[in-house]
């Protein structure tokens, strides 16, 4: 038999052990490793990790993160429900006399130890893994222009009908489309529909834009549209009334890039002539350069007789046209004038903006005999003869002394005679140094027509600007300092095989045209001019590769240059531009 003291001592045994079952029940159902103390577990969750590298504050995965205790009247208040959310279906523990079991307490407070720390992994804090290689990009952009392309086309849900009449005419395009797509496009659309009772809108357009309507509201839906060199001026004309933005750029940026594409009729003339309407300075000068840069070609094309009086004025006044020679000008100008009949006014502006000083005697005199337009204005441009005769009769030195020579007559345009320079292909430019030789006249007057100029040109793929230069000191082995390749660039180097003495008061301006392909038609992209050495200049072919197949600058891996020389007089030297 027990005693009531020994029977005390076992129920207080019996309780302790029952305390360590509990706790190692606890333990067991997280997911701490064996052997950690719940006081060493307490620890670690107050202190909070520090991952430096990144400066990003994490708690440690393998910390437990306790849940704050329960207050008094908290407890009282629960209840069986709360305990039994905490026992996770244990019936023993359900019921109003466990709450004041001590046992039941502690087995709550570790239920809810044990609920937190098995949260869900996104809900903790942790580390964070900036590893680019873990990151991607999920694009469905493709599948949801294709969904907006149905909407289009199958009319789903559409609130919005378009009807689009031709002109004056009954003829009548519908559209089904959307409120929502509509507004968020155009700001035309969006002043149009602040009604949103308006179901329907009616549009009158030309017929070129009517025809053209449907690729307009086809961009609106997807962003993407694929059009010809016919379509760009009726379709900006479109983009630019219902003002969008991103449409008309991008015309505008296609445009610029296709000048050199090949239309039957061509199209830079009246490109042109839309830029200047719609005021697009970049346009208009991208087309009057290339018009300028190829004018030999243009003077025989259909395009030709398109020009505009005041184009016509605005090309002859440049000094960089790309032509044979000034005769080829005054041919094509006079083909123009026969053509478009322009008034007396215009006329006679053009006929005086011709170079006659540029153009030989011989051909003058073939001129005043054979030139039906020639024969009709002679008045108005017999002073420009005289004084091209005279400057063709005497010494250019001498000339100057009693006329004013710092003017355009006296200054030669991009002459492709053999005369003022030379072409040159260079096969594979990238691989060597290259050289040539070649000749020209020594001044536009005929008095000097007889003497020549004798160049030596030097093209090399890997020039080293002299800033660059290394100092070339010697070490003890005799090696040399070396330069990084990647800081050479393309050079040409012209210079007179003759003493500079020869010259008579007679200056020279380099010019360098680079011609390349596109849709096998050659033209004229680039323009380099020099009036000194060109060794030293630091445009010349900068931004070439002729690494790259294929280059832009290359015709059958071959580089196309013409060189020309043009005289000027030293007094005309300021002048220059």
């Amino acid at each position: 038999m027990f005693s009531s003291k020994s029977l005390s001592k076992m129920g207080c045994l019996l309780s302790f052990a029952t305390l360590i079952l509990l706790i190692a029940i606890a333990k067991r159902g997280s997911s701490k490793p064996s052997g950690v103390f719940p006081s060493q577990l307490e620890t670690n969750s107050a202190i909070p990790e520090q991952n430096n590298s990144i400066g990003i504050t994490v708690t440690p995965e393998d910390a437990t993160v306790w849940a704050s205790p329960l207050t008094e009247e908290e407890k009282n208040a629960k209840g069986t429900k709360e305990m039994r959310d905490y026992d996770d279906g244990d019936e023993s523990h359900s019921g109003p006399s466990s709450i004041s079991s001590p046992e039941v307490i502690l087995w709550s407070k570790l239920r809810r130890k044990v609920t937190v720390r098995q949260s869900p992994y996104w809900a903790r804090t942790q580390t964070i893994d900036l590893n680019e290689n873990s990151m991607a990009t999920i694009n469905h952009s493709l599948m949801l222009i294709n969904h907006l392309q149905d909407l289009l086309f199958n009319s789903n849900s559409s609130d919005i009908m378009l009807k689009v009449y031709t002109g004056n005419s009954d003829e009548v395009k519908v559209f089904h489309t959307h409120h929502l797509l509509l507004i968020l496009q155009s700001d035309v659309f969006e002043d149009l529909l602040l009604n949103h009772s308006v179901t329907t809108l009616v549009l009158r357009e030309t017929a070129e834009c009517a025809a053209l309507f449907e690729t307009l509201i086809r961009y609106l839906y997807c962003g993407k549209i694929t059009i010809l060199l016919s379509q760009v001026v009726p379709l900006h004309k479109l983009a630019s009334k219902y003002h969008v933005t991103a449409l008309q750029h991008g015309i505008i940026e296609y445009m610029s890039k296709q000048l050199a594409s090949a239309s039957p009729r061509g199209h830079v003339v009246s490109w042109y002539h839309y830029s200047l309407r719609i005021g697009d300075k970049n346009l208009q000068e991208s087309c009057m350069r290339f018009l300028a840069w190829n004018m030999s070609t243009v003077i025989h094309s259909k395009e030709w007789q398109t020009i505009s009086d005041d184009l016509m004025i605005s090309l002859l006044q440049r000094s960089d046209l790309v032509v044979e020679n000034e005769l080829e000008i005054y041919y094509g100008v006079e083909e123009w004038i026969k053509k478009n009949q322009p008034d007396i006014l215009v006329t006679e502006t053009v006929l005086k903006l011709i170079r006659y000083t540029m153009i030989s005697p011989q051909s003058l005199f073939q001129i005043q005999k054979q030139s039906s337009v020639m024969n009709e204005h002679y008045n108005s441009v017999h002073n420009l003869f005289f004084l091209a005769f005279q400057f063709h009769s005497t010494s250019p030195l001498v000339f100057a002394k009693y006329f004013n020579v710092n003017c355009s007559l006296f200054i030669p345009r991009n002459y492709l005679s053999s005369s003022w320079g030379s072409h040159w292909v260079i096969n594979n430019p990238a691989r060597d140094d290259r050289s040539t030789s070649f000749q020209t006249q020594l001044a536009p007057s005929n008095y000097d027509a007889s003497k020549k100029v004798t160049w030596n040109a030097l093209f090399s793929p890997r020039w080293l600007p002299v800033s660059l230069r290394p100092s070339y000191s010697y070490s003890g082995n005799g090696a040399v300092q070396a330069f990084n390749p990647e800081e050479t660039r393309p050079r040409i180097i012209i210079t007179p095989a003759m003493n500079s003495a020869n010259f008579a008061g007679v200056t020279f301006q380099k010019t360098i045209l680079v011609r390349v392909k596109k849709d096998s038609r050659s033209y004229v992209k680039h323009i380099y001019d020099f009036h000194q050495s060109t060794e030293e200049t630091g445009d010349f072919l900068l931004q070439a590769d002729f690494q790259k197949h294929p280059s832009e600058y290359l015709i059958d891996n071959s580089l196309y240059l013409h060189i020309i020389i043009k005289p000027i007089y030293q007094s005309l030297i300021k002048a220059i531009k």
